[in-house]
């Protein structure tokens, strides 16, 4: 019988030395391949996920996706000899995610956040050029080593050109984060490599400036305003930021996709050379509106209508002492004539 997988425990070819991680729907335990004597990560669902459809299909596109991608900046997913059940083994990468760094830095300094970004963006041209499209890049999927080394993980929702028999029916559309989802994500679409580029654009910012270009009281309040506002500007939050990054990130969280970078090549060739990127002045034509703007035109909203209330229930009290009505003299009634 099935059962939960322990530290201690041998799995198929591996045997679990000790547990890494728990998220919401796996166990990641870091292992050793006993044929080849490697150290590596293996990932297992919770037994209420395994006959899960749906969860199924994530897991499978994961370890697909993750099989045949091959690049430094990508955790590498490796073939088990024999699998007895549903799991996920992986080269071990010894490091701490992007947002732990970015939780001790905040903000990061502007050669390191740039390094990051560029190892990321060397990621996205290769996986893009595999018909691989991420959707859900963010700082919790990135992975740093002690050498400065970027590795992206999670492949559960991305988009594979060449296994597209694998579909997303019991997902709602709108799949991913969404402080780093790209608004056409917000509206249901699957998106393209248009919208890698978008998440990359947001933790960029987030790096540079400690804050997000979107802020809202909740989840959807920041999807609203992802669809019909317009960011603000890094240099609202880091005044001397260089002018030629601040474009660059404008350029790439812009909300309709044909106004982005339009391949992820275009977006490294930026962040290789900045000092070569033209200024437009995309920073001097937004029309942000601030989280504490939108509860200060709230708050003049409710003082003037509650304000009109009390106006008009004092008019109404000054009339009925001004014209009291007319009272009918002791034994005199009103009769018609």
């Amino acid at each position: 019988m099935m059962r939960e997988v322990n530290a201690g425990e041998k799995l198929d070819q591996y045997l679990l030395t000790e547990l890494i991680a728990r998220s919401g729907m796996a166990s990641i335990f870091k292992a050793v391949d006993q044929l080849s004597g490697a150290a590596v990560a293996i990932k297992v669902p919770y037994l209420q996920f395994e006959s899960d459809v749906v969860f199924y299909g994530r897991f499978k596109r994961e370890e697909e996706v993750g099989r045949r991608l091959d690049h430094p900046n990508i955790i590498k997913v490796l073939a088990p000899r024999h699998k007895s059940r549903m799991y996920i083994a992986m080269e071990y990468v010894d490091g701490v995610s992007l947002r732990a760094i970015m939780r001790d830095e905040r903000p990061l300094r502007t050669a390191r956040a740039l390094d990051f970004a560029r190892q990321v963006c060397n990621a996205m041209v290769y996986m893009h050029s595999q018909g691989v499209v991420h959707r859900d890049l963010k700082p919790e999927n990135v992975l740093v080593t002690a050498a400065g080394q970027v590795k992206i993980m999670d492949f559960g929702i991305a988009l594979d050109e060449s296994a597209r028999r694998l579909t997303w029916s019991g997902l709602s559309t709108a799949i991913g984060t969404p402080d780093y989802m790209a608004p056409e994500q917000v509206n249901g679409r699957h998106g393209d490599a248009r919208t890698d580029i978008y998440a990359l654009g947001t933790m960029l910012f987030e790096m540079l400036t400690g804050n997000l270009p979107f802020a809202g009281s909740n989840v959807y309040a920041v999807m609203r305003a992802k669809t019909g506002e317009d960011p603000q500007p890094p240099s609202r939050f880091v005044p001397g930021i260089d002018p030629q990054l601040e474009e660059i990130i404008l350029r790439a969280i812009e909300r309709a996709p044909r106004n982005r970078y339009q391949s992820a090549a275009e977006v490294l060739a930026d962040l290789n050379a900045p000092e070569r990127v033209r200024l437009t002045g995309r920073a001097t034509r937004l029309h942000p509106r601030s989280l504490r703007a939108q509860r200060v035109r709230r708050a003049l909203w409710m003082v003037l209508f509650f304000g009109s209330l009390a106006g008009i229930f004092v008019s109404l009290i000054w009339l009925a002492n001004r014209y009291p009505a007319a009272q009918p003299r002791a034994g005199q009634s009103f009769r018609g004539r």
